[in-house]
């Protein structure tokens, strides 16, 4: 093999590195962008309560809904079902969307709501009917729907502050002809089901 072809070879390999640098450089001058000294939209992850204890103390620190509805604020709550109307509608006789119409949802059995088709975890929850949408269950089911009836097909990712739901639960409580009694604040507040 002749030399004259292994450096032409080389050169041409030098060459196109060469180029391709000063591309490189050149185009970095070009489309150069300051990073900002303030982000415009911070992403912060809250972190999980360490261990089974952080999750209990947690839990143990809730407000019965009971003691949140007496000064529960059913206008804020109507802002808040904002948010539902996506999936839900709010009127008497009202169409079913991607959810049950939420008309008289409060004392309604579970899995009940005629010509809605409900996933099986909600009419296992249900208990065949006999299981209704207390203020407890609302209270629960909207702070994070998946967790409190596993496998529901609700997605929607919950309401973590407890003044948010107390607000929603006493404006959707007004979605009545005649609105359910408030519940007693002295009462022990009834044991939070799973399923």
């Amino acid at each position: 093999m002749n030399s004259s072809y292994v450096n032409m070879g080389v050169g041409a390999l030098l060459a196109t590195l060469f180029v391709l640098k000063s591309v490189s450089l050149a185009s970095g001058f070009i489309f150069h962008s300051e990073t900002p000294e303030k982000p415009g939209f911070e992403i912060v992850a809250a972190e999980a309560p360490a261990g089974d204890a952080g999750g209990k103390a947690a839990e143990a620190k809730e407000t019965p809904i009971a003691q949140l509805l007496q000064t529960a604020d059913a206008k804020a709550g109507e802002t808040i079902f904002k948010k539902c109307q996506a999936c839900h509608s709010g009127e008497k006789g009202g169409p079913n969307k991607v959810g049950p119409d939420l008309w008289g949802i409060v004392d309604r059995p579970v899995a009940e709501h005629e010509g809605f088709a409900y996933s099986a975890a909600i009419k296992d929850f249900s208990k065949g009917g006999t299981e209704k949408w207390t203020y407890d269950h609302i209270y629960h089911f909207v702070a994070a729907p998946k967790k409190f009836i596993s496998g529901t097909a609700m997605g929607f990712a919950g309401l973590p502050k407890e003044k948010d739901r107390a607000d929603l639960i006493a404006y959707l409580r007004t979605l009545a002809d005649t609105p359910v009694p408030l519940p007693d604040p002295n009462a022990a507040p009834a044991p939070a089901a799973t399923n």
